[in-house]
Order: structure tokens, then sequence, then C-alpha cells
């Protein structure tokens, strides 16, 4: 196959942006996909296909059929898991990845959040590290990213957040009954409430046009296209210079390397089966957290007996996603107006300065909720099936709202991705196996967070409260995965340098969710997407420097 200059692996949320800004910049890129382009005429609004376990839809593959990974949990016990289970901890397998299906909420990190050992120290067990980059240095690509891929929303009355160099683009969607009753509940308590950032156009924006408004949101494609995501801005930008081939449906086994250690393209699987070369001068690996740091641990030579990127058994560590937590509360009256997506107002007040905890996370109020989400939020005690259940369902369907969010998660070294050694894919490729457990103050943190959602409900009317919060035995990764190939200074404690590069492989990246040292307490995917640019933008002028040639 003809020689290009990037091979990039995985066409979600960062993958489509170094697509774009590398074909946009004048190189000839390949971008890997291993599952197709689907639309939402693909999808269709089917309750039970689109959600079945996990959040971001299993409709979106990959596919139970020949995709397994390994699950050890904290007792040691191991089972082969499938992509339909929660403990999966699945992402969209598809162009645009999980920016596909996902709910879109737009969140910056806090300056804190990329100083959480300076600003806290590192608890006993934990791998609780600062990131080799600020905040500061990421705001422009904050902003290229709210602009360039569309943001809706009003962050003006949140008084936490970092310095902004300009509003977001769009305005927020007028209020919904759940934020009228919220937002001066909020007040009364003394906190901040504000429109929470959207990936989604309020006004038409980019030759798309507005949110339509539907229940069907969050693990759902957008009917109208009015969600943004890789798949619809910047992936169609690549593919139109010319510059950029897109590659459905392949799957990559391997990355090549030759004998002075540098990386010279990818072994993949064609969709006819066909075992392929493609040979580059750069490789960018932005397969998700788990898939990212197998390729990596796949990818054995004589120089790299235990991985790329792996001489110190870095990658794959510090695997972390978010402990979501928070409350429902039963109202007296009706609060559903039926109308999506349903978040609308959050609150930063508890992200951090709490004496004792070492950083907090948002609350908002959740996506719209259907019937079917319902049936394991309902109160505390209600039978699971038969004629209680559903007068239950009757019942609190229309007068609950639940608020939560995502609890800055403390990373632990023993969380962590391995190959397995016995377990194969369809492709003969080796699985991932997840093992080790979130860190203990991690709970401790989530468990404040609910009683703060709780509190907040019943200042709003609430009659009652339970509680949204667990303590999982595994692993915590899910759609919000990160941290397997975290960036770093030095070597012996992370596995790329500033700019995504590996440290051990000068012309080979890592680009994604894996490189986050820590989660923050909010959705990352815009921290994602403003990595992509970052590094991106280091790329493209190195390259036109030295090409990566030494």
């Amino acid at each position: 196959m003809k020689h290009v200059n990037a091979v990039i692996v995985g066409a979600g949320a960062a993958g489509g942006i170094v697509a774009k800004e590398l074909a946009t910049a004048g190189l000839s890129v390949v971008l890997f996909e291993r599952g197709p382009w689907y639309t939402a005429h693909d999808c269709r609004k089917d309750d039970l296909r689109n959600q079945r376990v996990t959040v971001l839809g299993n409709a979106f593959g990959p596919e139970d059929d020949g995709n397994p990974r390994v699950l050890v949990d904290s007792k040691g016990n191991v089972r082969e898991i499938l992509p339909s289970e929660g403990s999966y901890n699945n992402n969209a397998a598809c162009v645009g990845g999980g920016t596909l299906s996902y709910g879109a909420q737009a969140w910056r990190f806090m300056p804190q959040d990329f100083r959480m050992r300076s600003t806290y120290g590192a608890p006993a067990g934990s791998s609780l590290e600062d990131w080799p980059i600020s905040y500061d240095d990421l705001e422009p690509f904050y902003d290229k990213a709210e602009h360039e891929i569309g943001v809706s929303g009003d962050v003006s009355t949140d008084p936490f957040h970092g310095l902004r160099k300009r509003d977001l683009p769009m305005p927020p969607l007028p209020p919904n009954k759940e934020m009228d009753i919220l937002w001066p509940a909020a007040k009364r308590l003394g906190l901040h409430p504000f429109n929470v950032p959207m990936l989604r156009n309020s006004v038409p924006y980019n030759g798309r046009g507005p949110c339509m408004r539907c229940r069907w949101c969050c693990g759902y494609a957008c009917e109208v296209d009015a969600k943004n995501g890789s798949q619809n801005t910047v992936i169609p930008i690549a593919l139109s210079t010319g510059n950029c081939e897109l590659r459905t449906q392949s799957v990559v086994r391997d990355i090549l390397t030759d004998n002075r250690g540098r990386a010279t393209g990818v072994s993949y699987i064609d969709p006819r089966g066909n075992s392929l070369e493609q040979y580059a001068d750069i490789v960018i690996v932005s397969a998700c957290a788990i898939e990212s740091a197998r390729l990596l641990l796949n990818s054995k030579s004589r120089l790299f007996p235990n991985g790329l990127g792996n001489r110190h058994d870095q990658v794959g560590r510090n695997l972390q996603g978010h402990h979501y937590t928070g409350a429902a509360g039963y109202f007296p009256f009706e609060v559903y107006d039926d109308i999506g997506p349903g978040v609308s107002v959050g609150i930063c007040d508890y992200n951090h300065g709490t004496p004792g905890l070492h950083g907090g996370g948002m609350l908002a109020n959740e996506f719209t909720r259907l019937p079917y989400q319902m049936t394991d939020r309902l109160p505390e005690g209600t039978p699971s099936w038969g004629l209680a259940h559903k007068q239950a369902m009757r019942q609190w369907h229309k007068r609950s709202i639940i608020i939560m969010g995502p609890t800055q998660q403390i990373p632990s070294p023993n969380a962590r991705v391995t190959l397995d050694p016995k377990i194969r894919d369809k492709y003969g490729i080796p699985v991932a196996r997840l093992e080790g457990n979130v860190h203990p103050h991690t709970f401790e943190i989530g468990n404040r967070q609910s009683e703060r959602a709780a509190a907040w409900l019943k200042e709003a009317g609430a009659i009652h409260t339970s509680s949204m919060n667990w303590s999982p035995d595994t692993v915590s990764a899910g759609q919000h995965q990160a941290g397997t190939c975290r960036m770093g200074s030095d070597p012996r404690g992370s596995v790329v340098n500033r700019d995504c590069q590996l440290h051990d492989v000068d012309n080979l990246f890592v680009i994604d969710g894996s490189v986050h040292v820590t989660n923050g307490g909010f959705n990352p995917v815009l921290t994602i997407m403003a990595v992509a640019y970052y590094a991106s933008d280091a790329l493209v002028r190195n390259w036109k420097g030295t090409r990566f040639r030494s």
C-alpha cells in the first residue's frame, strides 16, 4: 500500500480531531476505525436495543460475538465478559466513537484538576500526580474545541471555572421544568447554578440544525444531527482535504517497528478478513484507554518484549473512569415535562475545597429518563417486579428528579489493563484483562456528593430521597475511561511526554483519554478534544521542522 505520513488508530473524539489537524496541514493520513460509520437511520430509537446495560449503548458496537474481555475482581475471581455486560466498560466502536451516542456534556477541567498532588498530596496507595501541562496550556485548545466542534450553554454564573478568552458560541437551550425547580433551590442553599455546557446545537450552527429536544439522547444517535461529535464535524473536514482516507471495519492488530525501534506503520485486518500492512512516517494511537493500552501491549518485538512504551511497566496502569454518585428525589407533584435532553442545571461548588477530601465533582440533573431506565431508580424497597413495581412506576416516573455527577476518581497503579494469557478475540488477538479496584478514598468523596445531591433535592421539595452511590469490587472505566498511558516528564512513571509522544519511540503518539493523569470531576470528552488539538499542534510544528527523523 502507498506509504503515508501518518496512521491514526481510532476515529473517535480524539482521532477525528488529529486526522483533521494533520490533513489540513498537508500530511497524508490513513484513519482506521474498527467499526462502521453509522447514522441515526441505522439505529432506531429502541430502548432495549440501544440501552441494554451500559449508558453509551452497545447498539454501536462492538458485538458480543468474538469481542470478549476478562475481568478480575478484588477477590481474584476471573471471568470472561461480553460487550453487553456493564463490567465490560464499553465504549462505542464506530466512526465518531462515543461522540455518536454520548450525552454531550462539554466541561472544561478546573485549574486545580491539573495540580491534584500539589493541591492535596497523594493518599496512601494512590498514584495521584500532577499533569505536566496546566489549564493555561490547554485553554486556547478548549476554546478551539468549543467553537469548532460546537458547544452551547452559559457558565457566566459559575464563579469557579478557569479564565476563558470568550463565551461559548451558542446560547443554552431554553429551561425545562426540572431547571425551573432546581435553580431557585440551589440559590436558597447559597450555591451557584448555571446552564450546563453541551456539545449540542441550540441554534443552527456549522450547517446543521438545532436540537429537537426529544427524550432519546444519551445512548442514541441524534436523528436531526444536532449532537456534535467527530463524525459530523472534523472527520468530514479531514476527508474533504483529499489528504485523509478513512478505513472502516478495519481492526489494527499491532504497531510495526524497525530494528532501530522506530514505528513504521501498522498491521491490520480488513473487512474481508485479510491481514495487511500500512506503512507510515508516524503512528498515532487514539483507540480509547483500554484498547490503546491493549494495542501497545500487543505490539511486541525483540526491542520491546513487553510491548511498546512499557519499559517501566506503566502501560495499562492507572485505569480510571468515574464513580458516579448522587441521589434520586421523589416529589408530591409532577416534575416531568418530556423535554430533552434533560440535563440543564449544574453546580461546581463542591469540586474542590472540602476539608479532608481530595477533590469532589460537579452535580447536575440527569438526562430524561425513559421508563426502561427508571425501573432500578424507584424508591428503596420497591419490588423489582409485579403489581407493586408497576404501581410505583406509575406513581414516581413523572414525580422524580435525579441529581448526580462524576466524582473525581483517585487513581491507583493496581487498576490496570493487561493482556489475558489465554483468551483471544475472533481475530486471534489477546484480549484486554481488567484488574484492580477503585481507590477507597474515591468512595468517601462519593458518599459526600450523594449527601449534597439529596440536600439539594430536599430543598427543591422532594418528600424523600434515595442515595445513588455504590462501591464496586472491580475497576471503574466505562465511557469515561482514562489514564492507562499517562502523560508525564519521568518515563519511570508515565508512558508519553507532555506532547503525547512515547518516551521510547519518538514517532509514536498516544492521543486520547489514555494520557489523562487525573480525570477531573467532570465528563472528560471536552478535555480529550482539547488535548487532541494541543498535541496535534505540537505534532504538526515538529513535523514541519524535523519530520521525526533522527
